[in-house]
């Protein structure tokens, strides 16, 4: 077989997976389209039913996290270890990083003042002058 043939029996099998693919996408998305129980909105949320339609919201919702607790909790506990352990370990490189960037951040705040009191020496003068005499 020569390079051109391959390429060929290449594409032909790619274009074939990708239908597969399609198709099979496509027979999930049908079968996860449900039909829905349409809903009277007038019936459920009238005056009568509102106020016990919420409450039954609302405790559906809170049985769903008073069952998933355990889980939240521990999955935050887990967190906050996680991130303890990672700056214990990098606490070098943070301290040198951070003293880093505080140098840097020093000059150019020193080159900002410059600059800004260039700008506004007259106003900043006229300020001052005021202040000494009150």
């Amino acid at each position: 077989m020569d390079l051109e043939e391959l390429k060929k029996i290449r594409a032909k099998n790619f274009i074939a997976h990708k239908k597969k693919k399609k198709e099979y996408y496509l027979k999930n998305k049908v079968a996860k389209k449900a039909p829905r129980k349409e809903i009277n909105y007038e019936e459920e949320l009238n005056n009568k039913n509102f106020s016990s339609k919420i409450k039954e919201i609302a405790k559906a919702q809170k049985a769903h996290i008073d069952d998933r607790k355990e889980l939240i909790v521990k999955k935050i506990n887990e967190y906050k270890k996680k991130k303890k352990e990672y700056y214990s370990e990098n606490k070098k490189q943070r301290l040198e990083y951070d003293k880093e960037y505080r140098e840097k951040k020093k000059e150019e705040l020193k080159q900002y003042r410059r600059d800004y009191y260039k700008k506004n020496k007259e106003k900043i003068l006229a300020k001052q002058k005021e202040k000494r005499k009150s």
